[in-house]
């Protein structure tokens, strides 16, 4: 498991160029009005570091430690003041209503349990607070995508540290009791092969 976090977080933290072509105009949007402090659950090695103004103080929820040395670096070079976390997103801890943002990209394919997360997420938004997600999803029921998702799910699984192919994300996330909801689907191109298809949007407190 050791050399696999290592390996990932590696990866990600070299694929962030190619990370903002892909994404980089959507979170420009998502990222436009945000507050002095934002709460990240799983930012990884920080791919969405670029987009917070110098200054943040981002209080950032990372279960990697290879991911977390890579984070620290990073956002230091973005002057993002960090208040790091070595936990996963199931059990923030963090008092009911204390923030106004949190933010989660690319993160709930891979959790355990992405219900319990985006239920702790609501939980510590404060009214009228914003959750901001961009997340690959199951393709379409009969498609050639959702085929190769079936396919490829239990060794893309292993590859990647859990990351599941197949997960409903855009329908959990409405499901997740948040008062408004601005959802948008996309896809990427054929290079993204079976993660193409996309969410990404505000759900509000």
């Amino acid at each position: 498991m050791a050399l696999r976090q290592r390996l990932s977080a590696a990866l990600l933290d070299h694929a962030e160029p190619l990370l903002h072509r892909a994404y980089g105009g959507r979170k420009q949007v998502m990222f436009a009005d945000l507050p002095d402090t934002v709460l990240e659950i799983g930012p990884g090695p920080g791919a969405n570091l670029r987009y917070y103004r110098p200054g943040t103080r981002l209080v950032a929820v990372e279960p990697s430690e290879p991911a977390r040395r890579r984070l620290e670096r990073r956002a230091r070079r973005r002057r993002v003041d960090l208040d790091l976390h070595d936990l996963a997103g199931e059990g923030l801890p963090f008092a009911d209503r204390s923030h106004d943002v949190v933010v989660c990209t690319l993160v709930l394919c891979s959790v355990d349990d992405p219900e319990r997360v985006l239920a702790e997420a609501r939980r510590v938004l404060r009214p009228g607070g914003r959750f901001l997600f961009c997340e690959h999803v199951v393709a379409r029921e009969g498609t050639p995508t959702r085929r190769l998702q079936s396919w490829l799910r239990s060794p893309w699984h292993w590859l990647t540290e859990g990351c599941h192919l197949d997960r409903p994300t855009g329908e959990l996330i409405a499901a997740a009791g948040f008062s408004g909801l601005e959802r948008h689907d996309f896809c990427l191109g054929p290079a993204a092969g079976p993660a193409r298809p996309h969410v990404w949007g505000t759900a509000v407190r």
